[in-house]
Protein backbone atom coordinates (compact mmCIF):
# COMPACT_ATOMS: atom_id res chain seq x y z
CA UNK A 1 0.00 0.00 0.00
CA UNK A 2 1.39 3.24 -0.57
CA UNK A 3 0.75 6.59 1.25
CA UNK A 4 -1.71 9.42 0.08
CA UNK A 5 -0.32 11.38 -2.66
CA UNK A 6 -2.39 15.17 -2.37
CA UNK A 7 -3.45 14.81 -5.90
CA UNK A 8 -5.42 11.50 -5.44
CA UNK A 9 -7.50 13.80 -2.85
CA UNK A 10 -7.76 16.66 -5.73
CA UNK A 11 -9.08 14.16 -8.02
CA UNK A 12 -11.63 13.05 -5.65
CA UNK A 13 -12.71 16.53 -4.28
CA UNK A 14 -12.91 17.76 -7.81
CA UNK A 15 -15.03 14.76 -8.91
CA UNK A 16 -17.10 15.27 -5.63
CA UNK A 17 -17.69 18.75 -6.39
CA UNK A 18 -18.58 18.46 -10.05
CA UNK A 19 -21.35 15.66 -8.86
CA UNK A 20 -22.94 17.36 -6.38
CA UNK A 21 -23.19 21.06 -8.17
CA UNK A 22 -24.86 19.11 -11.04
CA UNK A 23 -27.31 17.30 -8.53
CA UNK A 24 -27.86 21.08 -7.22
CA UNK A 25 -28.40 22.53 -10.62
CA UNK A 26 -31.14 19.85 -11.20
CA UNK A 27 -33.02 18.86 -7.41
CA UNK A 28 -31.94 21.70 -5.20
CA UNK A 29 -35.84 22.61 -5.37
CA UNK A 30 -36.54 19.23 -3.99
CA UNK A 31 -33.99 18.14 -1.72
CA UNK A 32 -34.48 19.27 2.35
CA UNK A 33 -32.99 21.99 4.36
CA UNK A 34 -28.96 21.05 4.89
CA UNK A 35 -28.39 20.90 8.55
CA UNK A 36 -26.57 22.90 9.37
CA UNK A 37 -24.19 20.60 11.86
CA UNK A 38 -24.12 17.42 9.17
CA UNK A 39 -20.72 18.00 8.85
CA UNK A 40 -19.50 17.82 13.00
CA UNK A 41 -19.53 14.34 12.29
CA UNK A 42 -16.53 14.61 9.86
CA UNK A 43 -14.79 16.67 13.03
CA UNK A 44 -15.56 14.01 15.80
CA UNK A 45 -13.67 11.74 13.01
CA UNK A 46 -10.81 13.76 12.96
CA UNK A 47 -10.43 14.36 16.42
CA UNK A 48 -10.38 10.55 16.84
CA UNK A 49 -7.71 10.28 14.40
CA UNK A 50 -5.85 12.94 15.95
CA UNK A 51 -5.64 11.28 19.43
CA UNK A 52 -4.70 7.70 17.37
CA UNK A 53 -1.72 9.61 15.54
CA UNK A 54 -0.19 11.07 19.01
CA UNK A 55 -0.89 7.86 20.67
CA UNK A 56 0.52 5.59 17.69
CA UNK A 57 3.47 8.47 17.09
CA UNK A 58 4.63 8.28 20.86
CA UNK A 59 4.90 4.54 21.03
CA UNK A 60 6.81 4.62 17.85
CA UNK A 61 9.23 7.36 18.99
CA UNK A 62 9.63 5.57 22.78
CA UNK A 63 10.35 2.60 21.18
CA UNK A 64 7.67 0.37 22.49
CA UNK A 65 6.86 -2.45 20.63
CA UNK A 66 3.74 -2.34 18.72
CA UNK A 67 2.06 -5.08 16.45
CA UNK A 68 2.26 -4.36 12.69
CA UNK A 69 -1.00 -4.99 11.88
CA UNK A 70 -2.15 -2.56 14.04
CA UNK A 71 0.50 0.12 12.62
CA UNK A 72 -1.22 -1.30 9.29
CA UNK A 73 -4.73 -0.99 10.23
CA UNK A 74 -4.35 2.90 11.09
CA UNK A 75 -2.72 3.48 7.75
CA UNK A 76 -5.88 2.18 6.08
CA UNK A 77 -8.14 3.91 8.09
CA UNK A 78 -5.77 6.98 7.70
CA UNK A 79 -5.96 6.42 3.99
CA UNK A 80 -9.62 5.71 3.98
CA UNK A 81 -10.52 9.18 6.16
CA UNK A 82 -8.05 11.73 3.94
CA UNK A 83 -10.59 10.20 0.31
CA UNK A 84 -13.77 10.25 2.18
CA UNK A 85 -12.96 13.95 3.56
CA UNK A 86 -11.71 14.83 0.48
CA UNK A 87 -15.02 13.48 -1.10
CA UNK A 88 -16.94 15.61 1.45
CA UNK A 89 -14.94 18.86 0.98
CA UNK A 90 -15.62 18.45 -2.49
CA UNK A 91 -19.61 18.07 -2.14
CA UNK A 92 -19.74 20.75 0.60
CA UNK A 93 -17.53 22.80 -1.50
CA UNK A 94 -20.33 22.31 -4.45
CA UNK A 95 -23.10 23.32 -1.96
CA UNK A 96 -21.52 26.42 -0.98
CA UNK A 97 -20.75 27.28 -4.89
CA UNK A 98 -24.31 26.93 -5.69
CA UNK A 99 -25.82 28.90 -2.79
CA UNK A 100 -23.58 31.94 -2.45
CA UNK A 101 -24.74 33.35 -6.08
CA UNK A 102 -28.71 32.50 -4.75
CA UNK A 103 -28.35 33.77 -1.42
CA UNK A 104 -30.43 36.95 -1.82
CA UNK A 105 -32.99 35.53 -3.76
CA UNK A 106 -33.76 32.12 -2.24
CA UNK A 107 -34.10 31.96 1.59
CA UNK A 108 -33.29 28.48 1.42
CA UNK A 109 -29.72 28.93 -0.55
CA UNK A 110 -29.42 31.48 2.65
CA UNK A 111 -30.03 29.21 5.24
CA UNK A 112 -28.11 26.26 3.74
CA UNK A 113 -24.96 28.62 3.69
CA UNK A 114 -23.65 27.89 7.26
CA UNK A 115 -24.08 24.27 6.68
CA UNK A 116 -21.76 24.40 3.19
CA UNK A 117 -19.01 26.45 5.87
CA UNK A 118 -19.10 24.33 8.76
CA UNK A 119 -19.28 20.79 5.97
CA UNK A 120 -16.14 22.47 4.31
CA UNK A 121 -14.03 23.14 7.72
CA UNK A 122 -14.67 19.91 9.17
CA UNK A 123 -14.10 18.18 6.09
CA UNK A 124 -10.86 19.98 5.71
CA UNK A 125 -10.14 18.86 9.63
CA UNK A 126 -10.51 15.44 8.47
CA UNK A 127 -7.83 15.41 5.48
CA UNK A 128 -5.28 17.04 7.85
CA UNK A 129 -5.75 14.53 10.88
CA UNK A 130 -5.87 11.85 8.25
CA UNK A 131 -2.39 13.04 6.73
CA UNK A 132 -1.28 13.12 10.08
CA UNK A 133 -1.78 9.60 11.21
CA UNK A 134 -0.59 8.72 8.21
CA UNK A 135 2.40 10.05 8.71
CA UNK A 136 2.69 9.19 12.70
CA UNK A 137 2.52 5.81 11.34
CA UNK A 138 6.18 5.92 9.04
CA UNK A 139 9.02 4.44 10.65
CA UNK A 140 11.60 7.15 11.77
CA UNK A 141 14.30 7.21 10.07
CA UNK A 142 18.12 6.98 11.21
CA UNK A 143 18.42 10.86 10.91
CA UNK A 144 14.78 11.80 12.81
CA UNK A 145 16.03 15.30 15.09
CA UNK A 146 13.14 14.80 18.01
CA UNK A 147 13.71 11.01 18.30
CA UNK A 148 14.77 10.19 22.35
CA UNK A 149 18.57 9.10 22.67
CA UNK A 150 18.11 4.94 22.41
CA UNK A 151 15.06 4.46 20.71
CA UNK A 152 14.96 2.26 17.91
CA UNK A 153 12.52 1.96 14.56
Amino acid sequence: MHFTRPRDLLVAGLVALALVYLLFQFAYDSIPRLPTFAGVTLLVLAVVEAVLAYVLRSRIRSGRVIQPVAVARAVALAKASSILGALMVGAWLAAFAYVVPRGAELTAAAEDLPSSIVGVLCGAALIAAAMWLEYCCRTPSDGDQDRPPGATG
